[in-house]
């Protein structure tokens, strides 16, 4: 089976899952926000699948620094837009493949459904 890795290089989450994938022999791509950016039709399909809550990092500071206006009554749709526009608030990684989608690193999730 071959995901997808959507994050950004630098980000110490992401390379703790690559270095997981690698080391459990599970191919990949790596897709770079940064680089490539992120289209809103692929997060509105993301954010059907899982919801926009996990998603959405509040935590981050891009998010932080959004007026409160960008963050009041956030929805979906309005979720979409701020991360197409803000891949950075996206948590981090997603990876998506064989029909599934998992939003975070959990070394237990990605064994059960990677392996």
């Amino acid at each position: 089976m071959t995901v997808t890795v959507y994050g950004i290089p630098n980000c110490d989450t992401i390379k703790k899952a690559r270095k997981w994938l690698e080391g459990h022999d599970v191919a990949y791509a790596f897709h770079d926000y940064k680089k490539a950016g992120i289209d809103e039709p692929q997060l509105t399909r993301w954010i059907e699948a899982v919801g926009w809550e996990p998603l959405l990092n509040k935590r981050g500071t891009t998010y932080r620094k959004l007026s409160d206006d960008d963050k009041a009554d956030i929805d979906a749709a309005k979720a979409a837009r701020l991360m197409a526009a803000n891949p950075s608030m996206i948590k981090r990684p997603v990876v998506e493949g064989a029909g599934d989608l998992i939003v975070g690193f959990d070394e237990q999730v990605y064994a059960d459904r990677l392996t």
